[in-house]
């Protein structure tokens, strides 16, 4: 049996969690919108159309916060075709999904819907296909009371109050080759700066998060930030963040690891952030916005399984299928996010329903949890409240995480990833939660925890998420096939207590 230790003090903390860390995304591609939060005539579908018992899942995974349209949706949408009377609304060319959008759902729907589900919106705005301006009358027709000719559209259009969205979006993966209206980081900056100033004219208390690095691998990384910030420092209050893991090389002890390459990419960031600070000798510190983060590997290739021919409406595509090793991965990069909580500030994991998804449907069906549906819920359920900073004793291991993104094979070193992966909260009622990934494949773990500063503490809850199939994955016909279990081996003493990890396994302890 392996050992490990960690040490806990209630006043040594990282920050408190933004509860908009745990925050997902709903794009215009695939059956993300229609069949997934949106299908009228199915069976539990309201007088608007939204699927009831999707909402009632989105309601147990508990996000907070939610991306829309897009994505590279969003990089040639007019958010004008999707107001107004629906029989009016054009059908429009999903260039960036080789898809139709109908339109017959925008930006008030998904609005009404966030409303429903209890989330809060984030809008992105078009900055590839038009321009600042046209982001500025977005915010006006949404947060303006009224008076003026956008927001008197939107009363005529039915929604007499504002929307008062306060996170917005300056385009998407503005860095990306693939990406319609790529820009050079001196061309976006100066771009996102003109929107970001009119946007905060139309509506100043809003928050805006500039496009930052699809990825660590691109050979733009660092000095796009560098240079976007050099223009949009003073307008913007965060930047954004992307990464997806995978798997293609089927080792299973790298792929656990990866994790920790967000660790780097986030502190790699922060880093660049502050040093446009310091040339500015400026207090204000830009924030993190990790808003596109998941596993994402078995149908991003080949191109088939990202896109239909025949330009059909919401054709089923990227519709990965999450097994037991997906779920710990998942855990392990939301503990990098909480492990961050000073500096990353909202984040969402791409996406919500049916695309690269925890919550899955069958079209006029029943709708299931994925593997990764339970380490998200969890998280966003427990994780509330001061991140404390443990201190872990714990053997390492080396890895090497495989890449496919440059033109041959790349592996990229992890530094030495401990197999003990670990986070904890001191929760805002009391108590405390703790979130811990084995990545030993093969043996338990016994985690003995020193908590100064919280007294006796009792076992509230205790579950495991394993499997000795590590490619185990839920489905239709056996949506329960992966579920957290009770993990029964926590024995708990005077500020302290110890904790038995089955192998390759997540588990969640909450004491009070």
């Amino acid at each position: 049996m392996r050992q490990a230790k960690a040490l806990l003090d209630r006043d040594l903390t990282i920050g408190r969690a933004d509860p908009r860390l745990f925050g997902a995304f709903v794009e215009h591609v695939g059956r993300g919108v229609y069949g997934g939060i949106y299908e009228p005539g199915h069976p539990t579908a309201d007088e608007r159309g939204f699927r009831r018992d999707v909402l009632d899942l989105v309601k147990e995974l508990g996000p907070t916060i939610i991306k829309y349209p897009g994505g590279n949706f969003s990089s040639t949408y007019n958010w004008e075709d999707g107001v107004g009377p629906v029989d009016k609304r054009p059908r429009r060319l999903n260039y960036a999904w080789r898809s139709t959008e109908p339109n017959t759902v925008g930006t008030n729907e998904f609005i009404d819907w966030c409303r429903l589900a209890g989330v809060e919106p984030m809008l992105v705005v078009n900055l590839a296909t038009r321009g600042p301006q046209d982001a500025g009358y977005l915010v006006e027709y949404c947060n303006h009371p009224g008076g003026t000719m956008l927001s008197e559209l939107r009363r005529t259009h039915g929604w007499d109050k504002p929307h008062n969205v306060k996170f917005w979006c300056l385009g998407n993966e503005m860095d990306g080759p693939w990406h319609t209206g790529a820009d050079t980081p001196d061309e976006y900056g100066r771009v996102a700066a003109r929107a970001a100033k009119i946007m905060r004219w139309a509506d100043n208390s809003i928050e805006i998060a500039a496009s930052g690095s699809s990825g660590r691998h691109l050979p733009t990384f660092g000095y796009w930030e560098e240079t976007v910030l050099q223009h949009a420092f003073d307008y913007v209050d965060s930047i954004a963040l992307h990464t997806y893991l995978n798997n293609w090389k089927d080792d299973v002890l790298a792929f656990l690891a990866s994790p920790d390459l967000v660790d780097a990419f986030i502190e790699e960031v922060v880093a660049i952030a502050d040093a446009a600070a310091a040339k500015r000798r400026s207090a204000k510190r830009i924030m993190l916005s990790f808003d596109e983060w998941n596993v994402w590997y078995r149908t991003r290739r080949p191109r088939e399984s990202r896109v239909k021919p025949g330009w059909p409406i919401a054709p089923p595509v990227l519709e990965e299928v999450y097994s037991v090793e997906d779920a710990l991965v998942v855990g392990g990069v939301l503990i990098s996010l909480l492990n961050h909580a000073d500096r990353v500030r909202s984040a969402c994991l791409a996406q919500l329903v049916n695309v690269i998804a925890p919550i899955m449907t069958e079209t006029g069906g029943p709708a299931w949890r994925q593997t990764i549906f339970y380490p998200f819920a969890q998280m966003s359920r427990f994780a509330r409240g001061d991140v404390l900073k443990a201190s872990v004793e714990c053997e390492t291991y080396a890895a090497a995480y495989y890449s496919p993104h440059d033109a041959k094979d790349a592996f990229y070193p992890v530094p030495r990833a401990a197999y003990l992966k670990l986070s904890a909260v001191a929760n805002e009622g009391g108590g405390l939660s703790l979130f811990a990934l084995n990545r030993d494949v093969e043996q338990e773990m016994t985690v003995s925890v020193k908590a100064r500063g919280f007294g006796r503490l009792a076992v509230a809850e205790a579950t495991v998420l394993t499997d000795s199939d590590l490619k185990a994955a839920n489905s239709e016909g056996a949506p329960d096939r992966v579920r957290p279990a009770r993990l029964s081996g926590v024995a708990v003493g005077s500020e302290s207590f110890s904790i038995d990890l089955p192998p390759a396994s997540w588990s969640v302890v909450h004491l009070i």
